[in-house]
């Protein structure tokens, strides 16, 4: 009888382990220093008080799959999507940008934006701070949503 307690525990505790593994293999990966929401405030001549008012930000929260985020930006007017790779060194790519279509009264900062995102190929993380940029000097400045 003592034996056959053992057997089904040791079977039961095996099982549990088993899931354990398999459940930590299956952790996402997870960049803590890029995933998160970040608020615009330094881009192409633009003031502060425009990006403010226009809550211009990227969101980085989402799940990273090999490398890559589902992102997403508003600059006050519409919803935009984008997938960022961040790679080795510094460097990353951004495509499959889609955006909704409205139009909105003042849209001067969204169509820039738009235009420079996808051409953006360097980016540094200095403590709060997020900046992407390009080979021709262009750049865009983030500061993380959550820091005080």
């Amino acid at each position: 009888m003592k034996n056959r307690m053992k057997k089904i525990l040791l079977s039961l505790f095996s099982i549990l382990l088993l899931g354990i593994v398999i459940n930590c293999a299956s952790v996402p990966e997870k960049k803590t220093e890029l995933q998160r929401q970040w608020m615009l405030i330094s881009f192409d001549g633009f003031t502060k008080e425009e990006m403010i008012q226009n809550k211009a930000e990227i969101n980085l929260t989402g799940e990273m799959k090999k490398g890559k985020i589902q992102g997403s930006a508003y600059m006050g007017c519409n919803s935009m999507s984008f997938v960022a790779e961040f790679k080795k060194e510094g460097k990353v790519k951004i495509s499959n940008g889609v955006s909704t279509l409205k139009a909105c009264q003042n849209m001067n900062l969204e169509t820039a934006f738009s235009r420079k995102l996808d051409t953006m190929t360097k980016y540094s993380v200095e403590g709060h701070f997020l900046t992407l940029s390009d080979e021709n000097g262009n750049s865009m400045k983030f500061v993380a949503a959550d820091w005080d």
